[in-house]
């Protein structure tokens, strides 16, 4: 069997541990006579599955015990209508950080559910930084401050937390998920769609604090109501089981590498052999502040553009996929989550040398 080096950002690769886990359970899992994709999520095999994950998760992030973590399903494009539903009506408006294609879905979806203000953006220098905390422009009275800590197709990142004083903070962190350590309490929420970093499509995890729970507008499906699934322990409808089940495997083979600070040092250590190369080089560039740049998504363009398509097939034929940009902005892009070796990311380095000396 010959695996390629998969550059997708999401569904995106998972480590070959937790697949050959699941392939080993998939018929029968632990002598229960049945697939997980066969269990009732209130049977005691499930139940079990779904406490364990929960468990493994809240260990490797360090959630204090007064958040509630549910698993949903939706994606993030479901929690840009859903966080809104639940906690906007606390004072009827909130603020969003700009700083790129996902946030401005994320604002877009609050305006139906109350006022949203832009704080700030970063459109104007085309999403290529994170703009400076100073040049927020905050709502003490906002119900939350939502930003995106990734985004995926710019390739902007957080490197800090900001302070929103005492107004909640809310992040879509569905692509840097469990990529290094952060601080839960200096967050109200956290949601992310599980299929970058954490498993496969289908789930979404939603880590809230207690006091935001219970201030649901009028029209929220009882389903989309933070308070109903927290108050049924994310089975007030039935969950995305199997999804759940391979996250859960995720958390412990996170837990087996050393936990997020062993994944910071991994993922730095890669990113710095692609972003070195891009520095060094006149035939590809990366448009992205040096202080700003994801650790998660790298996109990058050719000298010329009209090479990009012998680009893509030669680094297929090289065993190396998904690597084309956004259609939106073009280019290529390398998402390198934590299940992407640095054996992998040699790969492709080397091959862009390859390419450069041909075509340069």
């Amino acid at each position: 069997m010959t695996r390629v080096f998969n550059f997708s950002p999401g569904p995106a690769t998972l480590p070959e541990a937790v697949l050959r886990k699941a392939a080993e359970e998939m018929m029968d899992w632990r002598g229960s006579g049945m697939s997980v994709m066969e269990m009732s999520h209130r049977g005691k095999e499930f139940i079990s599955i779904h406490a364990q994950a929960e468990a493994d998760l809240r260990e490797l992030m360090g959630i204090p015990a007064n958040y509630k973590v549910l698993f949903m399903q939706g994606g993030a494009i479901g929690e840009n209508a859903i966080v809104p539903m639940n906690l906007i009506g606390r004072t009827g408006s909130a603020d969003y950080v700009i700083t790129g294609d996902w946030s401005k879905k994320s604002i877009k979806e609050a305006k139906t559910y109350g006022k949203a203000n832009v704080a700030a953006s970063g459109e104007a220098g085309k999403f290529t930084s994170i703009p400076p905390r100073s040049e927020w422009k905050l709502d003490p009275n906002a119900s939350y401050v939502h930003i995106c800590s990734n985004e995926t197709i710019g390739g902007v990142e957080y490197h800090w937390t900001p302070d929103t004083g005492g107004v909640p903070l809310v992040a879509d962190m569905s692509s840097n998920i469990l990529s290094r350590p952060i601080d839960v309490s200096k967050y109200g929420l956290i949601y992310a769609g599980a299929q970058k970093n954490m498993g496969p499509s289908g789930v979404t995890v939603v880590i809230v604090r207690d006091d935001l729970i219970g201030h649901a507008l009028p029209i929220t499906p009882s389903a989309f109501d933070y308070k109903q699934q927290a108050d049924n322990d994310s089975m007030y409808n039935t969950p995305p089981t199997y999804a759940i089940y391979i996250a859960g495997l995720v958390y412990q083979h996170v837990k087996s590498l050393g936990g997020l600070a062993a994944m910071e040092a991994h993922n730095k250590a890669k990113a710095a052999v692609l972003y070195n190369y891009l520095d060094n080089s006149s035939f590809y560039s990366n448009p992205v502040a040096p202080a700003d740049r994801s650790l998660m998504n790298v996109p990058f363009k050719l000298k010329d553009d009209a090479l990009d398509e012998a680009f893509l097939k030669g680094a297929q034929a090289k065993g190396m996929v998904q690597l084309k940009g956004h259609r939106s902005v073009g280019g290529m892009r390398a998402s390198i989550y934590n299940a992407m070796s640095i054996e992998g990311v040699k790969a492709l380095v080397a091959y862009m040398q390859e390419f450069e000396k041909q075509h340069g």
